[in-house]
């Protein structure tokens, strides 16, 4: 593995703080108060969505484990992971993008930053899923 390919891989351990501080946000209530849910519940959405975006320079020529390998590998599965990574993908974008400029109050409006983070964490998830799904599927003819 080249040098840069290594230094992303070890950049994206920093994935596993950063879901560690989106738990914490997420237990935060619990502990303070439920007055303090929606923010924090817009900082676990921001956390998580820096987490996700950060899993994604991890290196996609290789699978994490057996269930990963066999969604990739497999044409059909593979195609239907991607549709539902594009679909949560857009939800959150969209979401995001009408909490952010066009609702006037809310809910949606408390956490609307905090969903367009995770939005464009799933952006570059759907990236790696593509190369993922690039990389392991095998051709359908030898699956039968």
């Amino acid at each position: 593995m080249g040098k840069v390919k290594q230094l992303f891989q070890i950049i994206s351990y920093l994935q596993y703080p950063l879901l560690l501080i989106a738990l914490g946000y997420m237990v935060y209530p619990y502990f303070i108060g439920f007055d303090t849910f929606w923010p924090s519940l817009n900082n676990a959405l921001i956390f998580s969505g820096l987490g996700v975006g950060f899993s994604t320079l991890q290196d996609t020529t290789k699978t994490q484990n057996e269930f990963s390998k066999k969604v990739w590998q497999s044409p059909r599965k593979g195609m239907i992971a991607l549709v539902a990574i594009s679909a949560t993908t857009l939800i959150f974008l969209l979401l995001g993008i009408y909490g952010l400029y066009v609702a006037k109050g809310g809910i949606l409006k408390e956490v609307s930053f905090g969903v367009l983070t995770l939005g464009l964490g799933y952006v570059g998830l759907l990236k790696a899923a593509i190369e993922m799904h690039e990389h392991h599927r095998i051709a359908p003819e030898i699956l039968d």
